[in-house]
């Protein structure tokens, strides 16, 4: 695995991690580029002591996913900006299915670089925004004992306090990435053919994961 493809996975299980953490009340006083950088401290810590999560057990990041990162995401957002224009076309029971195996390729696809967290410390940018903005890009770099990876969250302000709803790693957006890959699947097989595609892949991964 060359070092940028190897990058982009550990800076995406990163964003995983960092997404979210700690109370909402917190969260929803905070400033943006405040909030990345207290989740991102406090959830390295915990990966860094966490013997289970370093080794990639699922349900374990599965759990910490849906305690501390979903709270501080717009998922629906990110699926619907992922699925393109097609979401609107689709059922909310095939909305709600979509979410699912995406959430859950993304788990599966980035648990395994959490072993490789050790000593990575993150470094928050100076934030570019006025104060009326309700929509800003905070900018990362995750430092280690090889070169920083930039790692940027895009985020939206509403009334519980700042969402994320697309994070880039190494000059890369997660969701126009997925997004290319989604349309060429529905173009052949419509929505139905992507949701049997993701569930397919988890299914995929799981057993890889096991064997």
């Amino acid at each position: 695995m060359n070092r940028r493809i190897f990058s982009h996975i550990l800076g995406a299980s990163l964003s995983l991690a960092l997404l979210g953490a700690g109370s909402l009340a917190r969260a929803g006083d905070e400033a943006p580029d405040a909030l990345i950088k207290r989740t991102s401290n406090e959830v390295l810590d915990t990966i860094k002591s966490d013997k289970a999560i370093q080794s990639g057990d699922i349900s374990k990041i599965i759990s910490l996913v849906d305690g501390k990162v979903m709270p501080h995401v717009n998922f629906t957002r990110m699926t619907a900006a992922t699925v393109g224009r097609n979401w609107r076309q689709a059922t909310p029971e095939q909305q709600k299915r979509l979410q699912e195996e995406f959430k859950i390729l993304l788990v599966r696809t980035y648990s395994g670089a959490l072993s490789q967290v050790k000593d990575q410390t993150v470094s928050v940018k100076p934030l570019r925004a006025a104060p009326a903005d309700t929509e800003v890009v905070v900018r990362t770099e995750v430092i280690g004992r090889s070169e920083p990876i930039q790692l940027d969250y895009r985020m939206e302000k509403t009334p519980t306090g700042w969402k994320i709803y697309d994070l880039n790693v190494l000059g890369i957006w997660m969701v126009e990435t997925y997004r290319t890959q989604f349309a060429q699947e529905i173009s052949t097989k419509g929505v139905d053919g992507l949701i049997a595609a993701l569930a397919q892949r988890n299914q995929t991964n799981s057993v890889a994961k096991k064997s």
